[in-house]
């Protein structure tokens, strides 16, 4: 689906189980999942190796799909309970939202990961 490696912290995420393996439909026999000791430090690397870092956040007004995705890009996605740090936030080239209606106030993460990868692909071409 155009995501070239999927990058996690390495406390506080969950280990891959097979029940992960299951749910993404064996996508992660395709997809190198990489564990990052400290976030910073990997954004700052891939800032260095020319990707563009857009982050998921509600403290902002731009919307997903006014930001350039054309650029080679990481994604920065929170969690449903505590979201992005302040320090990762700051450390980011952009700031997106995604609108929510309703009473709802945040999407799942695989949800909003789903959005923001479509919508980059979306940009490139749907052929890439």
């Amino acid at each position: 689906a155009g995501v070239d490696a999927v990058i996690i912290p390495e406390k506080g995420s969950a280990r891959i189980s097979g029940d992960a393996v299951k749910t993404s439909a064996g996508a992660l026999f395709n997809v190198p999942v990489c564990r990052a000791e400290n976030l910073n430090s990997t954004i700052d690397f891939l800032k260095e190796s020319g990707l563009k870092i857009v982050a998921t956040s509600e403290k902002t007004d731009q919307l997903f799909t006014q930001v350039d995705m054309n650029p080679p890009l990481a994604i920065v996605m929170g969690s449903e309970e505590k979201g992005i740090s302040f320090q990762l936030l700051k450390n980011c080239d952009e700031l997106v939202k995604i609108p929510i209606l309703g009473k709802i106030e945040s999407l799942n993460v695989s949800v909003a990961c789903s959005i923001m990868v479509y919508e980059a692909i979306r940009q490139r071409g749907l052929n890439g």
